[in-house]
C-alpha cells in the first residue's frame, strides 16, 4: 500500500503519526500539514474501526499504536460507541490555507 515519506527516515515518521494520532484523539482536533493530515486520517479511522470492535484485542492493539492510555480509553469508551452506526469517515480534513514561512498548505483535522 502507498503512503507518503513526509521527508523522514521510517522511526521519525512512524514516532511522528504516532504523536499526531495521539493528540487528535486527545484534543479532537488538530492543525498540521495537509499531507500529514491525509496520512493521520488513514491511521485514526483504523483506530476507530478498533474502538468499534471494543474487545479486549482490540485494545491492546490500540494501545500498541497509541502512546497515551487515557486516550486508548477514551477512543474505546467515547468514540466506539459514538461511532458504532457510522460506516467509515471518522475524520474530516478541512483546507486552512498557506503558512508563513515556508507556505506549506495548512489542514485542520478532527473527528467527525
Amino acid at each position: 500500500m502507498a503512503y507518503a515519506k513526509l521527508g523522514r527516515n521510517t522511526g521519525h515518521r512512524k514516532a511522528m503519526l504516532r504523536n499526531l494520532v495521539t493528540a487528535l484523539f486527545r484534543d479532537e482536533r488538530i492543525t498540521t500539514t495537509e499531507t500529514r493530515a491525509k496520512e493521520v486520517k488513514r491511521i485514526a479511522d483504523k483506530m476507530v474501526t478498533l474502538a468499534k470492535r471494543g474487545d479486549l484485542a482490540a485494545r491492546r492493539q490500540a494501545l500498541e499504536y497509541i502512546y497515551e492510555e487515557r486516550v486508548v480509553r477514551k477512543l474505546f469508551d467515547t468514540y466506539g460507541p459514538k461511532y458504532a452506526e457510522r460506516q467509515g469517515g471518522y475524520t474530516r480534513v478541512v483546507k486552512l490555507g498557506y503558512r508563513r514561512g515556508d507556505a506549506a498548505q495548512l489542514a485542520l483535522l478532527e473527528l467527525v
